[in-house]
């Protein structure tokens, strides 16, 4: 009869562990995705892409000088403001070709080229036909085939400053982007943002979901504890699976992403040459790391402090809660010799102090605060608004379901460390003092 209670209690949990089994897979899954997105959409969006580039504010400054020549016209004011101008060049020019002809002349050929001006060149019919030339010309800079013809002047020399301006970041961006662009089958950064930002926003849902349903898995655990906290016989079976479950926990917390750290410029516009240029989503920073990143990201370098921070790190959030949950199954399953070892005993029970998974939560929170307050304080100096220059900037550091999940694996065991106490514990040593009365 007891067998067949176990059986019924054993078949919905091994599918509660095996669907949060599924549930943290497919968040790991989805967490390296997002990060994998994200960073390559930090790259795309890097200000040394955009801003810093020489290659974009080429291509800018030269769509702003076609819009500029194609929209070139005069205004009836500036038509008159020129024509003076026009004229009083003329008229500079015929005084001093006059003034050069009546120099004293002292060949034969001089005073002969002199006397037919003189003759055939009259400078106040010269001077009256001024302002008609001065209109022509500004009529001819006016034509369409003007403007192309301006065109084309102004495009070669923008290709001949491309050509004498180096910049050893061009060929790598357009390597990166070519690249990105194959990758997520896009023409261009507007669409690689847009098809990036839907694919982040779908897996953001999907993630919630399948953590939150991880996280619901461990919670049916404790209220069948509750359910069964009176049946000892029980209790062995129900820690064991328990255990597993926090085990999942632990693993899914410290793997994926727990904090992404980001600072953008989301847009800034001034204006160049009468005409607005706007630079889009320029990434200043970004981070995104959990707790085994981190630990393999210290340990890798050559510096001593940060080794041992490191290990540190591994040691009390990683190896310590693993330890903890190794022994209290062991004990649970153990043999009464395994059961009454110090080193089994001590890690089952008295660990909890040396333990840092808790502190580790509070440090998290604490860095995310930080940062959060740092960054919102320094973006808010760069956010201006005036008539020459307007600058958006955004703070997206965020936790991540990582956080959530380890977070909720260090209330898990703290109640599966409570629960191992007052109700497994109590029935072992019930059950030795009623082998003792027995043996008496």
């Amino acid at each position: 009869m007891l067998n067949k209670y176990k059986i019924l209690l054993i078949i919905p949990l091994l599918a509660i562990l095996g669907a949060m089994a599924y549930c943290g897979n497919q968040v790991y899954t989805l967490s390296n995705q997002q990060k994998q997105i994200k960073e390559d959409f930090a790259t795309i969006n890097s200000i040394t892409f955009g801003l810093l580039s020489v290659n974009q504010w080429k291509d800018k400054v030269a769509v702003i000088i076609n819009k500029q020549i194609q929209g070139f016209n005069f205004t009836p004011s500036q038509q008159k403001d020129l024509q003076k101008e026009v004229e009083q060049i003329m008229n500079g020019l015929i005084t001093k070709a006059i003034a050069i002809i009546n120099r004293p002349q002292k060949t034969l050929m001089g005073k002969l080229k002199k006397a037919a001006v003189k003759i055939f060149v009259n400078e106040k019919e010269l001077r009256a036909q001024v302002p008609g030339f001065a209109r022509e010309i500004i009529k001819q800079v006016n034509k369409p085939s003007s403007k192309r013809r301006l065109k084309r002047v102004v495009n070669s020399k923008v290709k001949q400053l491309e050509q004498t301006t180096f910049d050893s970041s061009i060929t790598a961006e357009r390597m990166v982007r070519v690249k990105m662009f194959s990758k997520y089958h896009v023409k261009d950064d507007d669409s690689f943002d847009k098809k990036t930002t839907a694919m982040l926003t779908d897996i953001n849902h999907q993630t919630g979901i399948y953590a939150y349903a991880m996280l619901g898995g461990a919670l049916l655990f404790l209220i069948i504890w509750l359910f069964l906290k009176k049946q000892v016989a029980l209790h062995k079976t129900l820690f064991v699976l328990s255990i597993f479950a926090a085990i999942l926990l632990l693993v899914v917390g410290v793997s994926t992403t727990m904090i992404n750290v980001e600072a953008r410029i989301q847009t800034l516009d001034f204006s160049l040459l009468g005409q607005n240029m706007v630079f889009k989503n320029q990434i200043l920073f970004f981070q995104s790391k959990g707790i085994l990143e981190v630990v393999m990201v210290l340990l890798k370098t050559t510096h001593l402090e940060s080794i041992a921070v490191g290990a540190l790190i591994f040691c009390f959030s990683i190896l310590f809660p693993v330890s903890k949950l190794s022994s209290a199954l062991i004990y649970s399953l153990g043999h009464k010799k395994w059961m009454r070892g110090s080193f089994i005993h001590y890690f089952a029970f008295d660990s909890g102090k040396w333990s840092m998974a808790d502190v580790m939560v509070v440090a998290i929170m604490m860095t995310y605060l930080a940062f959060n307050g740092i960054l919102d304080s320094q973006l808010a100096e760069l956010n201006i608004k005036n008539s020459y220059l307007s600058t958006v900037t955004t703070n997206n550091t965020s936790l991540q379901p990582g956080f959530v999940i380890f977070l909720s694996f260090v209330i898990y065991s703290l109640i599966m460390s409570e629960i191992l106490k007052r109700v497994v514990l109590p029935a072992e040593e019930k059950g030795k003092h009623d082998e003792e009365q027995s043996e008496i």
